[in-house]
């Protein structure tokens, strides 16, 4: 196949699934399910094929653009004279790593502490042994450990000893803010090294420095700084393994101490997120076809049978021996849970009574129909019955795929309705935690905010309005992210640079985990990908325009 036509069938394809998601978002943004489609067929029928021509002709000419390798030139010969631009190119890493801290000093002054949103404040008081919501999910191995592994474990010790620090010395405040400065620490630093890192392969300083500055003034960056989840560490570990795939796609070979650190940087990754092993398993396997001389291939066998070793040994062995209790199997189950509440909701006059109880044991089914919301599982799941057996399940099961047979659509609704935010642009579920949240309060835990509530609400009010600011919301749009990604992956495919995907895997990955996630188009899903979306595109510039 020549190249033009390879080219041909890679924007067609492309332009074709472009066009149908933004349909079907739109119809599910307005209706919920396929009902303005069906209403208004011919006017979504015009409305696909505008899009499919306008989205063709627009990549179209990024492809022509990109192969006949034409830059856009900055002028920056003003900056080469100042100082800033002489530190900049001398001292990438420190000065970026200073001037990203200058500018989130507003919201490290502001929220001080930490912003604690209710996911970490449970975390808080299972490090404390105060009983909580996530006790309940499961039968746990031991009533007295209230630690689960619902949350990493590694992020719960972490956060709960550096609030044990406040509690020693009377001063919870100032235990929440050596959190939050080594998350700080952790985040601009890795960011920074982005820029080093890009700059040592030979990216020019004028898309460096427009990473330094979106780094430092887009509101993401220092509102997940402050803000306590997990999700911001696993982000920050998710760049560096990015770059680390980058390093051995491009290298013959690597130094020991690389291995070393990659061996940690993986295990990192599984005890930060526990879908880290999913990132690591369906990308790492990767090198291993790309790689020809046997003895590297062999080195990075042993890397991934490490991987799998570890995560089994954590999960099977160290956390059952100090008794902290798994994740519950209803999180994994948000897709079926979600299917069968919608199916419940509207043909439950067709339910039988056998059918209704196999339900009913798993997850209640009386008000089943009423807790369904068609964007968030976590209402469904709240009623699973920790109880439920293996042939409950297996039961349950039976019932499901039944629906399934008979209503086949209302299942495809219900997972569009949970997933098409990752999809499509104009829905734009947005968050940020900056609100005040009193859950640790209660159990005698001194937190709280400084009196600095007017700066609080400009830089809150700032933050709510960035996505909606035109060209620059690009960079925090949820779903315009997953394009990028595409069209990086598509191009890369058209210039049968393969090895080159290997380092997109962990993002298209993470895309896959929102999919199933509890949680339509989740900001904090969907973090380490929209984290990493800067990095991406100055490897890909470097690797587009490379002779």
């Amino acid at each position: 196949m020549n190249s033009s036509k390879r080219k041909t069938i890679i924007i067609t394809l492309l332009s074709l699934l472009y066009s149908l998601f933004v349909v079907i978002g739109n119809s599910f943004l307005l209706k919920d399910s396929f009902k303005y489609i069906e209403k208004h067929i011919f006017l979504n029928i015009i409305m696909f094929i505008v899009l499919f021509i306008v989205f063709y002709f627009i990549l179209n000419k990024l492809f022509y653009f990109l192969d006949k390798k034409k830059t856009i030139k900055l002028n920056i010969n003003k900056i080469k004279k100042t100082k800033f631009y002489h530190l900049f190119d001398k001292k990438t890493f420190l000065f970026s790593l200073i001037f990203i801290i200058i500018c989130w000093l507003p919201y490290i002054i502001s929220f001080y502490p930490a912003i604690l949103s209710p996911d970490p404040s449970f975390q808080i008081k299972q490090y404390f042994g105060i009983p909580n919501k996530y006790s309940t999910y499961n039968i746990m191995l031991d009533p007295s450990m209230t630690i689960t592994n619902h949350h990493p474990v590694i992020h719960t010790l972490l956060l709960g000893s550096c609030v044990k620090i406040g509690t020693i010395i009377n001063n919870v405040n100032l235990g929440l803010f050596i959190y939050s400065i080594i998350q700080i620490l952790v985040l601009a630093s890795t960011l920074s090294y982005t820029i080093k890192f890009l700059k040592d392969n030979g990216i020019k300083n004028n898309y460096l420095l427009l990473m330094l500055l979106v780094y430092s003034l887009v509101p993401v960056f220092p509102f997940y700084s402050m803000s306590a989840v997990k999700d911001v560490i696993f982000g920050s570990l998710i760049i560096l393994y990015i770059i680390f795939l980058y390093r051995i796609i491009k290298s013959d070979d690597l130094k020991i101490k690389d291995y070393l650190l990659l061996v940690l940087l993986t295990i990192l990754i599984i005890l930060f997120r526990n879908n880290g092993i999913h990132v690591l398993v369906l990308s790492f396997p990767a090198l291993l076809f790309m790689k020809k001389k046997f003895k590297y291939k062999f080195k990075l066998l042993c890397i991934f049978l490490i991987i799998i070793g570890f995560n089994t040994s954590y999960n099977k062995i160290i956390l059952p021996h100090f008794n902290i209790t798994p994740v519950s199997s209803r999180e994994m189950l948000s897709i079926p849970f979600q299917q069968t509440a919608r199916y419940v909701k509207e043909h439950g006059d067709e339910v039988t009574d056998k059918e209704r109880k196999a339900i009913d044991r798993v997850l209640g089914y009386d008000t089943l129909a009423s807790r369904y919301k068609s964007g968030i599982a976590d209402p469904v799941k709240n009623g699973y019955n920790k109880y439920t057996t293996s042939e409950d399940l297996k039961e349950y099961f039976k019932v499901w795929f039944e629906g399934l047979k008979k209503y086949p659509k209302t299942y495809i609704e219900a997972t569009i309705s949970n997933t098409y935010g990752y999809f499509y642009p104009s829905k734009t579920n947005w968050y940020i935690y900056y609100k005040y949240n009193n859950t640790i309060t209660h159990d005698g835990f001194d937190y709280h905010y400084n009196s600095l509530k007017i700066p609080r609400y400009i830089l809150a009010s700032y933050g709510i309005a960035f996505p909606y600011i035109p060209v620059l919301n690009i960079l925090v749009n949820i779903a315009i992210n997953v394009w990028i990604l595409l069209f990086m992956g598509a191009y890369y495919f058209y210039r049968k640079k393969y090895k080159e995907i290997i380092y997109l895997l962990p993002s298209f990955v993470l895309i896959l985990v929102c999919f199933a996630s509890p949680v339509n188009a989740y900001f904090r899903y969907a973090l380490p990908y929209v984290f990493a979306l800067m990095l991406n595109l100055g490897l890909f510039v470097k690797e587009v325009y490379e002779k």
